[in-house]
Formats: structure tokens, sequence, C-alpha cells
């Protein structure tokens, strides 16, 4: 074998492996390419999950304060509830405090 078909059998093995590698190449782009309608729908349901999870955190704010609302307003009927038992407590005693007084007055006979 001479030094020119030595030359020329390794271009040709060179070549033939350079399209191999950008066949190879090429059928793996091939079925590995995302199509536009994939990045679209991707983007869509990116879109979709920020849109959810706004609503979430403005449910769980809305939550949070009408909690603090219901807690608010159930310490306000406490105290008013305790203001009323007290009253209450304050009349059976001052009507007590009458029956022994009209029983005093007026004896029963």
């Amino acid at each position: 074998m001479s030094r020119t078909e030595f030359i020329i059998a390794t271009a040709i093995i060179l070549f033939v492996a350079f399209c191999m590698g950008w066949f190879a190449n090429w059928l793996i782009h091939r079925f590995t390419r995302v199509s536009k309608s994939d990045v679209s729908e991707l983007e869509r349901m990116a879109q979709e999950l920020h849109e959810a999870e706004e609503t979430r955190d403005q449910a769980i704010t809305y939550l949070q304060q009408r909690e603090a609302e219901l807690t608010n307003q159930i310490s306000q009927t406490e105290a008013e509830l305790n203001a009323a038992m007290e009253g209450l407590r304050d009349a059976r005693h001052e009507a007590e405090e009458l029956r022994a007084y009209i029983e005093r007055v007026h004896p029963t006979q």
C-alpha cells in the first residue's frame, strides 16, 4: 500500500466516521426535539400553575383575615356574656336581699 492509497483510505474512513456521527446526532435531535405545541402547552400549564398559586395565596389571606375577625367577634361575645352573667348574678342577689327584707318587714303569720 503506497502512501497515497493510505492517505485516501484514511480520508475515506474519517469521512465515513464523520457521516455516521452527523447522522447519529441528527437522529438523536430528531427524536428528542420538543415541538412548538409542547412548548406552548408547557407555557400554558406554567401560567395556570402561577394563577392557581396566586388564588391559593389570596384564599389563605382571606381565611386568615376571616379567622381573625371571628376570633375577635368570639372574644367580644364572651365578654358580653360574662357581663350579662355578672349582671344576672347581681340581680339574683338583689332579689334574694329584697325577699329577705320583705320577709323581715312582713313576717308570714
